[in-house]
């Protein structure tokens, strides 16, 4: 028998905001339970509705400030709210440093009992078109008006309505609308459900993901839509291995550290979204490592070379190594091209034992960027080796914070320094850099 769900409380309640949850969300106790509220702020009374009710906390969504923070400011795109994504739009960007840094500091005292002797600047940039990387929803619905190409609604699987997203790279954020148009005059506009964007400055490219193959009509008319926006059109009709351009397509390439050195990559490569951020914070972990000539780096999930190419150009003897085979041969030619020397090795750094070959060489110094997962199973294996100073650049600052308490708890180590990186403005994700030196 299925206990039927509890309805929320109906009607409009108030609250007094304390802080901000790791989601952005306003916290606040009302009649002593915790409960989450979207869109509010610190220091604002609010009128809210409630969403979900459970026995441990609430969640509501703000519809009235009675009391506003002065840090409140009018979110800058017109969909903010219907749209799942840039849920801090209503904070001033300032603070939104300031919260991610908070969130950063916190994870590291809460879950690694660690605190960084130094806190580092936030590295910062444009908080508007800087996504040069994003994966569009497309949907023909007949009742909102034909095909809408963007993201989600905000706690909803469905898509929202959007004329155009503030943060994509304008050459494709404001199109939003002509992409919706194109889809609904395809023979295949109910099988087309995904649109991949990969932008460099000189190239955009766009991979429709097709679930039937496109007629005659249907590719002259995505070429023609190429042609007049100056992108590249790619179709998907299987997994990535099936992902094939259109006509003839352009390079994508970037520069990793804003110097002549060029990454070329496919449009569904991993690269980081925000290209001027990733520029900087190359820059500031090689200049934490404080290189020395000829000293040896070793590089963990290395991808394309995004700090390899840089760290070798500054004179390292760089290995690195990377799980995906095909990142790890891009990873190669684009070496080859820029005229450097790095090793590169292909390993599944989740399983590794320890004896691998290319663990065998010693090295001076240790860099890595793992994803969300962190590197709890090889960074014990390498800090074993005693690098003299090691630079994790983090998207995640949980396992962040759980491997800097296994670095100095376990290893010796001093969490020297520690900042921020706003990689992605206007939403609650948080990107940081810590340097741990050996004490």
């Amino acid at each position: 028998m299925h206990r039927k769900r509890k309805l929320p409380p109906a009607g409009e309640f108030t609250a007094d905001i304390i802080d901000l949850d790791h989601e952005g969300r306003g916290f606040a106790r009302v009649d002593g339970k915790a409960t989450f509220i979207a869109d509010a702020l610190p220091g604002e009374r609010v009128r809210f509705r409630y969403l979900r009710t459970s026995r441990d906390l609430d969640e509501g969504q703000c519809i009235a400030v009675e009391t506003p923070s002065p840090h409140r400011v009018t979110p800058g795109c017109e969909h903010f709210g219907l749209c799942g994504g840039c849920s801090m739009q209503h904070l001033a960007s300032e603070q939104q440093i300031a919260f991610k840094q908070k969130q950063m500091l916190d994870q590291l005292e809460r879950s690694g009992k660690v605190r960084p002797e130094q806190i580092a600047a936030p590295i910062t940039g444009a908080v508007w078109g800087y996504r040069r990387r994003a994966r569009l929803g497309a949907k023909h619905v007949p009742k909102k008006g034909g095909v809408l190409v963007g993201f989600r609604e905000r706690e909803s699987s469905f898509l929202a309505t959007l004329d155009r997203c503030q943060v994509i790279d304008p050459r494709v954020g404001l199109k939003l609308r002509e992409l919706g148009a194109l889809i609904a005059e395809l023979s295949i506009h109910r099988q087309l459900p995904q649109i991949e964007v990969a932008c460099s400055d000189q190239t955009v490219a766009l991979v429709f993901r097709v679930l039937a193959a496109p007629s005659g009509d249907d590719r002259e008319k995505l070429r023609a839509f190429g042609v007049r926006e100056g992108f590249d059109i790619y179709l998907q009709t299987g997994g990535p291995d099936s992902i094939r351009p259109l006509d003839e397509a352009r390079l994508l390439e970037y520069s990793p550290d804003g110097s002549d050195l060029k990454l070329r990559f496919e449009p569904t490569d991993f690269i980081q979204v925000n290209g001027s951020i990733s520029q900087q914070t190359v820059n500031q972990a090689i200049d934490w490592l404080d290189l020395q000539p000829n000293e040896r780096v070793l590089e963990l999930f290395c991808g394309l070379g995004n700090f390899s190419l840089p760290l070798a150009r500054r004179g390292a003897q760089v290995l690195a190594v990377e799980g995906e085979k095909g990142l790890v041969q891009r990873a190669r030619e684009n070496a080859e091209r820029n005229g450097l020397t790095i090793r590169f090795e292909k390993a599944d750094l989740f399983t590794t034992a320890g004896d691998e070959n290319w663990l065998q060489p010693a090295f001076d110094k240790l860099l890595l960027d793992p994803p969300r997962a962190g590197a709890k199973e090889i960074l014990p294996i390498v800090a074993k080796r005693r690098p003299q100073r090691i630079v994790y650049v983090s998207c995640h600052p949980g396992t962040l914070a759980r491997d800097a308490g296994t670095l100095v708890h376990e290893h010796g180590y001093t969490l020297a320094r520690a900042g921020v990186m706003d990689m992605f403005p206007h939403t609650s994700h948080v990107e940081s850099m810590a340097l741990f030196e050996l004490g």
